[in-house]
């Protein structure tokens, strides 16, 4: 079993930068698929960022691409999620996501473990 507990949400102005962190029990963390989602209310849960157990593969979509970065730090069972240039657009709840098959997906079916969410709201 898995729990995955993320922090690092918060309130900021448009522009500004947040870094999302999430914590990971389990030892085999280091072959886990991780990726982070969002929801904003009254939205479907929508894929934002995904990486491969080695983080030599990631993958951003187009909403977010360059302006955020995912990492993960295996010795420290953690995924981040470093986010710049914050448009109110990207206000919703962040959730990290893992599996055990080591890759990224965007599909949201394709995990088996998810955290409770973190607030991220971006004001005009």
């Amino acid at each position: 079993q898995v729990q995955l507990v993320e922090s690092g949400g918060g309130l900021v102005q448009a522009g500004g930068s947040l870094r999302l962190s999430c914590a990971a029990s389990g030892r085999t963390f280091s072959s886990y698929g991780l990726a982070w989602f969002r929801q904003a209310p009254g939205k479907e849960r929508e894929f934002v960022a995904g990486i491969s157990w080695s983080g030599g593969s990631t993958y951003y979509a187009d909403s977010v691409k360059d302006r955020f970065t995912i990492s993960r730090d295996n010795t420290k069972n953690t995924v981040y999620l470093q986010m710049n240039s914050l448009k109110p657009d990207d206000t919703a709840v962040y959730y990290c996501a893992a599996n055990s098959y080591e890759l990224w997906y965007a599909r949201s079916r394709e995990y088996e473990y998810w955290g409770q969410g973190t607030q991220v709201t971006v004001s005009s």
